[in-house]
Protein backbone atom coordinates (compact mmCIF):
# COMPACT_ATOMS: atom_id res chain seq x y z
CA UNK A 1 0.00 0.00 0.00
CA UNK A 2 1.38 3.41 -0.98
CA UNK A 3 2.23 5.73 1.90
CA UNK A 4 0.10 8.83 2.25
CA UNK A 5 2.16 11.97 1.64
CA UNK A 6 2.64 14.58 4.35
CA UNK A 7 1.07 17.11 1.99
CA UNK A 8 -2.09 15.00 1.86
CA UNK A 9 -2.15 14.61 5.64
CA UNK A 10 -1.73 18.36 6.14
CA UNK A 11 -4.47 19.13 3.63
CA UNK A 12 -6.85 16.71 5.33
CA UNK A 13 -6.11 18.22 8.74
CA UNK A 14 -6.73 21.69 7.27
CA UNK A 15 -10.04 20.50 5.83
CA UNK A 16 -11.18 19.20 9.21
CA UNK A 17 -10.11 22.30 11.13
CA UNK A 18 -11.81 24.67 8.68
CA UNK A 19 -14.99 22.63 8.64
CA UNK A 20 -15.13 22.37 12.43
CA UNK A 21 -14.41 26.09 12.84
CA UNK A 22 -17.25 26.92 10.44
CA UNK A 23 -19.65 24.72 12.39
CA UNK A 24 -18.60 26.35 15.67
CA UNK A 25 -18.91 29.86 14.23
CA UNK A 26 -22.33 29.06 12.79
CA UNK A 27 -23.98 27.24 15.70
CA UNK A 28 -21.70 27.52 18.73
CA UNK A 29 -19.65 24.84 20.44
CA UNK A 30 -22.41 23.23 22.47
CA UNK A 31 -24.94 23.07 19.64
CA UNK A 32 -22.37 21.49 17.32
CA UNK A 33 -21.91 17.73 17.48
CA UNK A 34 -19.13 15.68 15.99
CA UNK A 35 -21.75 14.37 13.54
CA UNK A 36 -22.22 17.97 12.37
CA UNK A 37 -18.48 18.24 11.80
CA UNK A 38 -18.37 14.94 9.91
CA UNK A 39 -21.20 16.11 7.67
CA UNK A 40 -19.54 19.49 7.07
CA UNK A 41 -16.21 18.00 6.01
CA UNK A 42 -17.82 15.01 4.24
CA UNK A 43 -15.50 12.50 5.88
CA UNK A 44 -15.98 9.31 7.84
CA UNK A 45 -15.64 9.21 11.60
CA UNK A 46 -12.47 7.19 11.28
CA UNK A 47 -10.89 9.78 8.99
CA UNK A 48 -11.61 12.61 11.41
CA UNK A 49 -10.76 10.77 14.63
CA UNK A 50 -7.40 9.89 13.13
CA UNK A 51 -6.51 13.55 13.68
CA UNK A 52 -8.69 14.72 16.58
CA UNK A 53 -10.23 12.83 19.49
CA UNK A 54 -13.27 15.08 19.74
CA UNK A 55 -14.65 18.62 19.91
CA UNK A 56 -12.43 19.79 22.74
CA UNK A 57 -9.29 18.81 20.86
CA UNK A 58 -10.57 20.52 17.71
CA UNK A 59 -11.26 23.73 19.62
CA UNK A 60 -7.84 23.66 21.26
CA UNK A 61 -6.14 23.11 17.88
CA UNK A 62 -7.98 26.08 16.35
CA UNK A 63 -7.02 28.32 19.28
CA UNK A 64 -3.38 27.23 19.23
CA UNK A 65 -3.15 27.87 15.50
CA UNK A 66 -4.60 31.38 15.70
CA UNK A 67 -2.47 32.38 18.68
CA UNK A 68 0.61 31.02 16.94
CA UNK A 69 -0.09 33.09 13.84
CA UNK A 70 -0.55 36.23 15.94
CA UNK A 71 2.67 35.59 17.85
CA UNK A 72 4.66 35.18 14.63
CA UNK A 73 3.16 38.34 13.13
CA UNK A 74 4.06 40.48 16.13
CA UNK A 75 7.50 38.92 16.47
CA UNK A 76 8.16 39.78 12.82
CA UNK A 77 7.09 43.36 13.54
CA UNK A 78 9.36 43.55 16.58
CA UNK A 79 12.37 42.80 14.38
CA UNK A 80 11.74 45.93 12.32
CA UNK A 81 13.38 49.18 13.41
CA UNK A 82 11.21 50.96 14.25
CA UNK A 83 8.23 48.60 14.30
CA UNK A 84 5.07 49.60 12.40
CA UNK A 85 2.86 52.03 14.33
CA UNK A 86 0.27 50.45 16.66
CA UNK A 87 -2.61 51.34 14.35
CA UNK A 88 -0.91 49.96 11.25
CA UNK A 89 0.33 46.84 13.02
CA UNK A 90 -2.95 45.93 14.74
CA UNK A 91 -5.11 46.54 11.68
CA UNK A 92 -2.73 44.76 9.28
CA UNK A 93 -2.53 41.67 11.49
CA UNK A 94 -6.31 41.59 11.89
CA UNK A 95 -6.78 41.99 8.15
CA UNK A 96 -4.49 39.03 7.46
CA UNK A 97 -6.15 36.90 10.12
CA UNK A 98 -9.64 37.63 8.80
CA UNK A 99 -8.59 37.10 5.18
CA UNK A 100 -7.05 33.74 6.04
CA UNK A 101 -10.39 32.65 7.49
CA UNK A 102 -12.84 33.85 4.88
CA UNK A 103 -14.07 30.26 4.78
CA UNK A 104 -15.72 30.91 8.16
CA UNK A 105 -18.23 33.39 6.72
CA UNK A 106 -21.74 32.91 8.13
CA UNK A 107 -24.65 34.42 6.18
CA UNK A 108 -22.15 36.51 4.26
CA UNK A 109 -20.58 37.95 7.43
CA UNK A 110 -17.14 37.14 8.89
CA UNK A 111 -17.49 34.24 11.31
CA UNK A 112 -14.05 34.54 12.86
CA UNK A 113 -14.98 37.22 15.46
CA UNK A 114 -17.95 35.12 16.60
CA UNK A 115 -15.70 32.09 16.91
CA UNK A 116 -13.13 33.99 19.02
CA UNK A 117 -15.76 35.28 21.46
CA UNK A 118 -17.09 31.75 21.85
CA UNK A 119 -13.58 30.53 22.62
CA UNK A 120 -13.23 33.10 25.39
CA UNK A 121 -16.53 32.08 26.99
CA UNK A 122 -15.72 28.37 26.63
CA UNK A 123 -12.59 28.76 28.74
CA UNK A 124 -14.79 29.32 31.80
CA UNK A 125 -15.78 25.63 31.82
CA UNK A 126 -12.84 24.08 29.98
CA UNK A 127 -9.58 24.30 31.92
CA UNK A 128 -7.55 22.57 29.20
CA UNK A 129 -8.72 25.12 26.65
CA UNK A 130 -8.07 27.91 29.14
CA UNK A 131 -4.50 26.66 29.51
CA UNK A 132 -4.01 26.68 25.73
CA UNK A 133 -5.37 30.22 25.54
CA UNK A 134 -3.21 31.42 28.45
CA UNK A 135 -0.09 29.97 26.84
CA UNK A 136 -0.94 31.63 23.54
CA UNK A 137 -1.73 34.92 25.22
CA UNK A 138 1.58 34.96 27.07
CA UNK A 139 3.44 34.37 23.79
CA UNK A 140 1.54 37.20 22.07
CA UNK A 141 2.09 39.45 25.08
CA UNK A 142 5.83 38.79 25.00
CA UNK A 143 5.91 39.65 21.29
CA UNK A 144 3.96 42.86 21.88
CA UNK A 145 6.33 43.84 24.69
CA UNK A 146 9.19 43.61 22.21
CA UNK A 147 7.23 45.79 19.79
CA UNK A 148 6.63 48.40 22.50
CA UNK A 149 10.32 48.29 23.38
CA UNK A 150 11.03 49.14 19.75
CA UNK A 151 8.69 52.12 19.98
CA UNK A 152 10.46 53.31 23.10
CA UNK A 153 13.93 52.85 21.63
CA UNK A 154 12.88 54.85 18.57
CA UNK A 155 11.39 57.69 20.63
CA UNK A 156 7.89 57.01 19.34
CA UNK A 157 6.33 56.71 22.79
CA UNK A 158 7.22 57.54 26.38
CA UNK A 159 9.92 55.49 28.02
CA UNK A 160 8.92 56.13 31.64
CA UNK A 161 5.97 53.71 31.53
CA UNK A 162 6.24 49.89 31.63
CA UNK A 163 6.28 48.29 28.20
CA UNK A 164 4.09 45.47 29.50
CA UNK A 165 1.37 47.95 30.48
CA UNK A 166 1.33 49.35 26.96
CA UNK A 167 1.35 45.85 25.44
CA UNK A 168 -1.59 44.68 27.55
CA UNK A 169 -3.54 47.80 26.59
CA UNK A 170 -2.89 47.22 22.89
CA UNK A 171 -4.04 43.61 23.17
CA UNK A 172 -7.17 44.75 25.01
CA UNK A 173 -7.89 47.23 22.22
CA UNK A 174 -7.74 44.52 19.58
CA UNK A 175 -9.85 42.19 21.73
CA UNK A 176 -12.46 44.92 22.13
CA UNK A 177 -12.55 45.48 18.39
CA UNK A 178 -13.15 41.76 17.84
CA UNK A 179 -16.00 41.83 20.37
CA UNK A 180 -17.61 44.74 18.52
CA UNK A 181 -17.33 42.81 15.26
CA UNK A 182 -18.99 39.81 16.87
CA UNK A 183 -21.83 41.71 18.55
CA UNK A 184 -22.59 44.48 16.09
CA UNK A 185 -21.40 43.28 12.71
CA UNK A 186 -18.34 43.82 10.54
CA UNK A 187 -16.44 47.09 10.74
CA UNK A 188 -13.43 47.88 8.52
CA UNK A 189 -10.13 47.54 10.35
CA UNK A 190 -9.38 51.01 9.04
CA UNK A 191 -11.54 52.20 11.95
CA UNK A 192 -9.10 50.63 14.40
CA UNK A 193 -6.13 52.06 12.47
CA UNK A 194 -7.58 55.58 12.48
CA UNK A 195 -8.56 55.45 16.15
CA UNK A 196 -5.12 54.39 17.30
CA UNK A 197 -3.46 56.96 15.06
CA UNK A 198 -5.59 59.69 16.60
CA UNK A 199 -4.83 58.59 20.16
CA UNK A 200 -1.11 58.35 19.41
CA UNK A 201 -1.14 61.94 18.11
CA UNK A 202 -2.61 63.59 21.22
CA UNK A 203 0.68 64.74 22.77
CA UNK A 204 2.02 65.97 19.42
CA UNK A 205 -1.14 67.97 18.75
CA UNK A 206 -1.03 69.45 22.26
CA UNK A 207 2.63 70.41 21.87
CA UNK A 208 2.00 72.00 18.48
CA UNK A 209 -0.87 74.04 19.89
Amino acid sequence: MARVSQEHLDARRRQILDGAALCFARNGFHATSMQDVLKEVDLSAGAVYRYFSGKDELIAAIVAEVMGELRVAFEDAARQSPPPSPGDLASDVLDRTLAAREVLAVDGQPGFPRLIVQVWTETVRNEELAAVLREGYQAVLAAWIKVVGGYQDSGMIRTDLPAEDVARTMIATVQGFIVQQSLFGPVPTEVLRNGLRALMSMDAVRAAG
